[in-house]
């Protein structure tokens, strides 16, 4: 009988030295993205490339024959892909379902470093843009460059279930050998 004592209390103390507290983490400690890198664009700037990408972008969607709405926080991920060169990121705006505008993401232009990359975030609980969101990424490069990654990614989790999905952006101008400024 005393061998059961000796047993319980083992496991015990092997139940209560596994458990440990884990701190709190600090909501601001660590940026979601690197300090982006603002720039003028004056006069003298002259315009080789750029694109206007249209990306979609859903805050929810439906599930069980449309009866249920399964919410998603999205992240719009701009990417350099030119090994050499940098490109400007001129504008990022966000849309909802009726085409107006929700937010202006820059108050000025930003610059991607050849290869970097930065992203922009929708929290899962602003449903401003509806099911029909969209971000417009307005871009420009001094020389010819590969064309970037413009992209939207979708994620939610609701207890043991979650969905993730990517939404790619979509060229619907273009702006080749363009000589004149970007500024007049």
């Amino acid at each position: 009988m005393k061998l059961y004592k000796y047993i319980y209390l083992a496991i015990a103390v092997i139940i209560l030295a596994s458990c440990e507290s884990t701190p709190k983490s600090q909501p601001n400690a660590i940026p979601a993205t690197p300090l982006q890198k603002t720039v003028t664009l004056d006069k003298n700037f002259k315009i080789a490339s750029g694109q206007t990408v249209y990306v979609p972008v859903y805050s929810h969607i439906y599930h069980h024959n449309r009866q249920e709405i399964f919410e998603l926080a999205a992240t719009l991920s701009i990417r350099n892909t030119d090994l050499t060169n940098p490109i400007i990121v001129t504008s990022v705006r966000y849309y909802n379902s009726e085409g107006k505008l929700v937010k202006q993401y820059l108050e000025r232009p930003i610059q991607l470093d050849a290869l970097a990359s930065t992203d922009f975030f929708i929290n899962r609980n602003d449903t401003s843009g509806g099911l029909g969101a969209n971000f417009i990424v307005e871009w420009v490069a001094q020389t010819e460059i590969s064309e970037p990654i413009v992209e939207a990614v979708m994620i939610g989790t609701d207890f043991q279930q979650g969905i993730s999905f990517i939404s790619p952006g979509r060229v619907i101008k273009s702006q080749n050998n363009d000589k004149r400024s970007l500024l007049k």
